[in-house]
């Protein structure tokens, strides 16, 4: 058991969406045992990554499924998880010019369209240039180098957000 979650419900609670709408991640996890270090959030991390790694390639794929586009509709229309809505707006991409939100728009769907699944980017600390300069140079990749590198991603943003969460 973790520090202060005497259930598996509690637990889930309070960290089933730090991998977006999956919260099945940490229902194993905590299935599986916590380690002694999982009151932090690198312990923690290491528990919830442990699980999504192990998962089926569809089970992680629908873990990049459940990620919103950037700068895309789902923003603008407000309906954004609050992680994501503070975490893109930590990158300013709440402010996008007319011309960057095109941008954002084409790339999202170029994105979608060659691999099936939403660009993913930890964009926390990250510049909207920084972040277009990223999306221009990965929309190009291989779909196995892509996939690799988006659940690396997701595996990032879960760590600040539990880096947000715990000591």
């Amino acid at each position: 058991m973790s520090e202060g979650f005497d259930s598996r419900e509690a637990f889930v609670a309070r960290f089933g969406g730090v991998f977006e709408h999956s919260p099945w991640i940490a229902a194993r996890a905590w299935d599986a045992g916590l380690p002694s270090d999982a009151a932090t959030a690198d312990g923690l991390h290491a528990a919830l990554v442990a699980p999504f790694r192990a998962a089926s390639r569809e089970e992680r794929l629908g873990v990049l499924l459940a990620h919103p586009d950037l700068a895309g509709r789902l923003a603008v229309r407000g309906e954004l998880t609050a992680d994501s809505t503070a975490e893109q707006a930590s990158a300013g991409l709440d402010k996008c010019t007319p011309e960057e939100f095109a941008r954002f728009q084409s790339l999202n769907n170029a994105y979608k369209a060659r691999f099936g699944f939403p660009f993913i980017l930890a964009v926390r600390g990250l510049t909207r240039a920084a972040i277009l300069a990223n999306f221009e140079g990965r929309v190009d990749n291989d779909t196995e180098t892509e996939f690799a590198t988006a659940t690396a991603q997701v595996e990032r943003i879960a760590l600040l957000r539990l880096r947000e969460m715990l000591p």
